[in-house]
């Protein structure tokens, strides 16, 4: 899926647009234990209700492709006669209504799903006409292209709010109110099936993680049984660990540099062009920028060859998911320099006397603690002789 076709499927969350008769609720507490199910419908919910869950849907088709929300796809084999893709593919054939295929699908999520915590599993059976697309994006009105039904999910933590001073509108006085029982945004969630080139694509599904880390693999494990992709934070530190020791002394600030500011121009040239398919890089991406940079034939080779290894040969990875395009961060054991991405040539580093500095070119006005300082003309020629 690309993002114009996740924009598409979230737009019809609303209250006037969506097709769902009904959601469908677990809750369940810290000790994985069911307290409650229910069926809600959205006709007879206040314009509250229902507002908000729709929001509690559409939050798990939020974030970003490949970091917090991660295709799935299913084996041939699974397809053709898996347990677990039976089960999503008869949830979704009987819009959720088989009361005991309901609760084996609330089985076994309480099974994989722990956030020490309550805990909410929302899921409801949705069905979107799709329309006729003109080439310039423009929907038609005259047509449809098929009926995407599908299923959206969400598991979201149920929080206890801190006691506090309220207004009560019908003893016109403020008194204090004993901490609810709220509903917090989900952590993880997922679509099924995957709405591929705006149609129906029963091979992928797509899952949701708040947080871009290993606490969903034991989700997708049991939900999906299909192959974990890395997470995202994973992905970031691998290759990190990978540059640093493919290339040695070879390593140098001019390098990371050089690398980042080339990931980061592509990213920014992906959104400023508003390609909807999600941007993928290769190792040769990389390699090139080393090569480059004057870093040797081996160096690179060594590069090429781990990054193969860890995230697959010829396979492509989002390089959003291994740079921090918003930031650029020096580190030392108590020191951390954080610049925008667009100063980081202002960041250097140099041996003087046998000693390793890292050196900052000061060119604007410079503050300290929110006080503007000024520099010792004399101490600056000193240093610099």
């Amino acid at each position: 899926m690309n993002e114009k076709e996740v924009a598409e499927l979230r737009r019809q969350l609303k209250r006037d647009r969506n097709n769902i008769t009904k959601v469908y609720g677990c809750y369940v507490n810290e000790n994985r234990s069911i307290v409650s199910t229910f069926s809600q419908s959205l006709a007879l919910a206040t314009d509250e209700e229902a507002d908000a869950y729709l929001n509690l849907l559409k939050k798990s088709l939020s974030g970003t492709l490949g970091k917090n929300l991660i295709d799935i796809a299913f084996s041939n084999q699974q397809v053709i006669g898996s347990e677990e893709h039976g089960l999503l593919m008869k949830l979704r054939e009987t819009k959720l209504e088989d009361e005991e295929l309901l609760q084996k699908f609330y089985d076994k999520v309480i099974s994989c799903v722990s956030l020490e915590e309550n805990y909410l599993i929302l899921i409801a059976c949705n069905a979107y006409d799709v329309p006729y697309k003109a080439k310039d994006d423009t929907e038609l009105s005259d047509g449809s292209e098929e009926m995407f039904t599908h299923l959206l999910c969400s598991i979201a933590p149920v929080k206890k709010s801190k006691p506090g001073l309220g207004y009560d509108y019908n003893e016109q006085h403020f008194h204090t109110f004993a901490g609810d029982w709220l509903v917090a945004p989900p952590q993880i969630g997922f679509l099924f099936p995957a709405f591929d080139d705006r149609s129906t694509n029963i091979y992928n599904a797509l899952c949701y993680t708040k947080k871009p880390d290993d606490t969903v693999l034991p989700f997708i494990e049991t939900v999906f049984c299909t192959d974990v992709p890395k997470p995202a934070s994973e992905q970031k530190t691998c290759f990190e660990t990978l540059l640093s020791n493919s290339l040695e002394e070879e390593c140098s600030m001019e390098v990371v540099q050089a690398v980042h500011e080339q990931l980061t121009n592509l990213i920014d040239m992906h959104k400023e062009n508003k390609i909807t398919e999600p941007l993928q890089i290769h190792a040769d991406t990389v390699t090139a920028v080393l090569e480059d940079c004057g870093v040797s034939a081996p160096r690179t080779e060594a590069f090429r060859e781990r990054f193969d290894a860890e995230f697959g040969e010829d396979e492509a990875v989002s390089p959003k998911n291994i740079i921090d395009d918003k930031h650029f961060d020096v580190t030392l054991p108590e020191v951390t320099i954080r610049v925008k991405p667009q100063a980081r040539d202002l960041v250097q580093t140099k041996t003087i006397d046998g000693i390793k500095y890292i050196l900052i070119r000061a060119e604007d006005s410079v503050e300290v603690n929110g006080v503007s300082i000024h520099f010792d003309d004399e101490t600056q020629q000193h240093t610099e002789a």
